[in-house]
């Protein structure tokens, strides 16, 4: 019978249903490694990805000793928690039964399919080369399985590679034909073996299907149908059987149902997670009946919009006990889903979260008498050709020994030099950049509608004065902004590290990756138009004339906020901005003199001059935390958490409930912004349980693969997730607690309800426990109500029954035991 390829085409998208996509280095994007199991309630999901990537869905039982030993765990949430998975005896032999659990759940033996995953993890590193290597893989523009197809015969680790000479032209198929035996009620079951016995790979193959303007993948195609079919005629050419039950022993499978560790691990991870939520609710509560009470303050100096990054959480909070300024809290693309292209370079990056399309091209164009711009490229020109030479030097195999003769002195040097004072290389950096003129000094940006600019296949050039003024009026309204300071500061984050492929893992998520300075640059030009204000105004925005919008970025690795090419000012204006930059330098000294202490061997003294020197040092394994240690989102107004020290744990989301009375920006910022903070909380989550699996192990021991993934040592898979220095503080003591997403909204519960009614995906999450749901009503005196899966609601002032016998059965000496 012929094979129904449409069917076919149908399994394999199925099957790919349990992978999570793997975003490149240059474009790093956090996202939860189960994302095709959100579907699942959260302890089946992990289950399930038990039994197919050997993965751990728990933290391992070290963790919970540490945080139980630290005191994050309170004792009445662990007994609580361990009656309800009636789970008895002392808290010392569970642990030791939880220890003994994990040990038992290890299996290393081998999988029979090894040496095709090493096969093919070659294969797909030479195709999907992104300029790594110097000599390319021969017929990439055909595609991967065309490419593979030409060359493959020739692979001598392939014992019978003359079978690959006879097979199909189109990559269907040859999938088709390695399917043949197998009745099509096996297909997504092989396929799905075969998909994630390299999930790293699959992944990221799927990301590049998936990607809208990926130049790679414009230029070298590879998809999922392609790269099957090329692994199962490897695997019969190796003389492996295609099905799954071949390839993997009995003992080594894992039923879905079968895990012993998961069940001991839930009761201490839920008694972690309640800690942590009961203190936070705790002091959200405070601080709602605190400032319910405070009169409304004066207008202030200067109001500045940063990220809702945990990051900025603690420069917010010390910048606001300078002086009189208000921050806001926004997704760090502010709102823009646009392209961005910058001076000098052909590369147009999206500056907008992976689930929002941009919808404008934004570019940066010299002032036409503008002679720095000369000056700039000249400048630019002469570096490029540097590098370039210095990179064919060293790769070509005639020069190579030479070039090493002739230039190991100087290049011991500089080596000597980056090790030993990296600060003083930063500074003279420094100082030859202030030199050489800078884009945002001498370009405009292309902010107007050009339909001449526009390319068929591009998107439009600028924007339309009403599309302006509508996102300004969303960023104001998401806000909840009724009023308006002399000076307002839109501030994009990026961060600032040396020799470090992770790098645009620590820049703007919501910015794909990339600093979001030119977001800023952007919102921040739209806003001092008259025009706009005029359109602003008829929508029911008025802005005074006396106000200027800024755009400035701040850098979280070193704290420092640096502003870009301003406006003209008045002298009031101009007095507040320098006012405002002493303060946010002030600000800095304080917030990396809180953040020394978690990084090992910093300068507690000299935190400043310290962390500067970490963002240069090419061998800073630490240069800053990025979001580790995430754990809430917080959706309200300010006034809720300013008098609260979040310690970064928090993302801030500001809302005005009074300002959304039909609740269209709430629903916004469920549906987009808390969702992306719930893909970042799994993915840190995932690589903290299971680095090995979920994450992609020690920096020491990696290895960037085509510049766009790593792998550990010379092979492999592609990791996905983050490195062990992320997460730890040494190879023993963890620093990120992973605890699932806590998400906390300051409105009427029923507008919640609203929401979720209307959003199932998101529901689901709640439903399923990817992440938990607390509602504080400002009707209610700001009383606290959580979601409960199931669609049910929990008022906090009025324990369950359940919850008041437990506490009333656990005796004093029960609450006193300790490890």
């Amino acid at each position: 019978m012929p094979t129904d390829l449409s069917a076919l085409r149908a399994r394999v998208e199925n099957a790919a249903n349990v992978l999570g996509r793997c975003w490149p280095l240059q474009s790093y994007i956090a996202a939860n490694p189960l994302a095709g199991f959100e579907d699942r309630p959260f302890n089946e999901a992990v289950r399930h990805a038990r039994a197919l990537f050997d993965g751990c869905g728990y933290p391992r039982a070290n963790q919970l000793r540490y945080a139980w030993n630290a005191g994050a765990i309170d004792p009445d949430h662990l007994q609580e928690r361990l009656r309800a998975h009636e789970q008895t005896g002392p808290l010392e032999t569970l642990l030791a039964e939880l220890e003994g659990a994990e040990i038992r759940s290890e299996s290393p033996a081998p999988r029979a399919d090894d040496p095709l995953n090493r096969i093919m993890a070659k294969w797909l590193a030479v195709f999907l080369d992104q300029g790594q290597a110097a000599w390319s893989m021969p017929h990439r523009e055909k595609g991967f399985y065309a490419a593979w197809r030409e060359v493959a015969p020739y692979d001598t680790q392939i014992p019978n590679r003359a079978s690959l000479r006879t097979l199909p032209e189109r990559a269907v198929d040859a999938l088709a034909a390695g399917l043949d035996g197998h009745p099509e009620s096996q297909w997504e079951a092989i396929l799905q073996h075969h998909l994630t016995a390299l999930p790293g790979w699959a992944a990221f193959i799927k990301w590049r299907v998936q990607a809208r303007h990926d130049a790679w993948q414009a230029a070298h195609p590879i998809t999922l149908i392609g790269y099957l079919a090329a692994r199962l005629h490897t695997a019969r050419a190796l003389g492996l059987s295609v099905t799954p039950n071949n390839e993997r022993s009995a003992a080594n499978r894992r039923p879905p149902n079968d895990d012993e560790y998961a069940e001991r691990a839930a009761p201490w991870l839920e008694a972690w997670e309640a800690t942590y939520r009961e203190q936070l609710l705790s002091d959200l509560e405070i601080a709602a009946s605190t400032t319910a009470q405070a009169s409304a303050s004066p207008r202030p100096n200067a109001q500045l919009v940063f990220c809702i990054d945990v990051r900025s959480e603690v420069i917010r909070r010390h910048l606001e006990e300078t002086g009189p300024y208000e921050t806001f809290g926004y997704a760090g693309f502010f709102g823009l889903p646009m392209q961005y292209e910058a001076h000098g370079t052909d590369a147009r990056v999206e500056l907008c979260p992976p689930i929002v399309d941009p919808k404008h091209r934004i570019r940066e164009t010299p002032t036409a008498d503008s002679g720095d711009a000369a000056t700039h490229d000249r400048w630019q020109a002469w570096a490029q050709a540097g590098r370039s030479l210095v990179k064919s030097l060293k790769q070509n195999i005639a020069a190579a020994f030479g070039f090493v003769e002739a230039s190991g002195g100087l290049f011991g040097a500089a080596l000597a030099a980056r090790t030993l004072v990296p600060n003083w290389l930063r500074t003279g950096r420094e100082a030859w950049t202030a030199r050489i003129p800078q884009p945002d000094d001498f370009c405009d940006l292309t902010l107007d509608r050009t339909p001449e600019a526009d390319t068929p296949d591009g998107l439009p050039v600028g924007l339309a004065v009403q599309e302006k003024a509508a996102y300004a009026e969303a960023a104001f309204r998401l806000m909840g902004w009724d009023r308006f300071a002399p000076v307002v500061v839109f501030t994009g984050h990026g961060s600032e590290t040396a020799n470090n492929p992770y790098q645009s893992s620590l820049d703007c998520g919501a910015c794909a990756g990339h600093p979001g300075g030119p977001n800023a640059r952007v919102l921040a030009a739209i806003c001092n138009e008259s025009e706009v204000r005029a359109a602003l105004r008829e929508r029911g925005i008025d802005i005074p004339d006396d106000t200027v919008f800024l755009a400035a970025q701040h850098n979280t690795t070193t704290d420092a906020v640096q502003f870009f090419a301003t406006p003209a000012l008045t002298d009031t204006q101009a007095q507040i901005v320098a006012q405002l930059e002493r303060d946010l330098n002030t600000a800095q000294d304080h917030a990396t003199a809180e953040r020394a202490p978690t990084l090992r061997g910093a300068d507690l003294k000299r935190s400043t001059a310290d962390t500067e020197r970490r963002a240069v040092d090419w061998a800073e394994a630490r240069p800053e935390w990025g979001l580790s240690g995430n754990a809430a989102f917080i959706i309200g107004r300010r006034a809720l958490t300013s008098q609260c020290n979040l310690e970064g744990r928090a993302f801030l989301h500001a809302y005005d409930w009074q300002a959304d009375a039909n609740g269209t920006a709430l629903a916004q910022i469920m549906t987009g912004p808390l969702v992306v903070g719930e893909w970042i909380n799994t993915q840190y989550y995932f690589s903290t349980v299971d680095n090995a699996v979920y994450g992609s192990g020690s920096k020491i021991t990696q290895n960037v693969v085509g510049n766009f993934g790593v792998w550990q040592g010379n092979g492999g898979d592609l990791m996905t997730g983050l490195p062990l220095q992320s997460l730890q503080s040494d190879d023993t003591t963890p620093y990120h607690h992973p605890l699932r997403l806590m998400a906390v909204v300051q409105a009427p519960v029923d507008r919640v309800k609203r929401i979720l009614n209307r959003n199932a995906q998101l529901r689901m999450l709640f439903d399923h426990e990817w992440m938990a749901l607390a509602v504080m009503d400002p009707e209610q005196n700001n009383a606290v109500c959580r979601y409960q899966p199931g669609g049910t609601w929990q008022d906090e002032s009025e324990p369950s029954a359940s919850t008041t016998e437990d506490a009333a059965s656990v005796s004093e000496p029960e609450r006193a035991m300790s490890v």
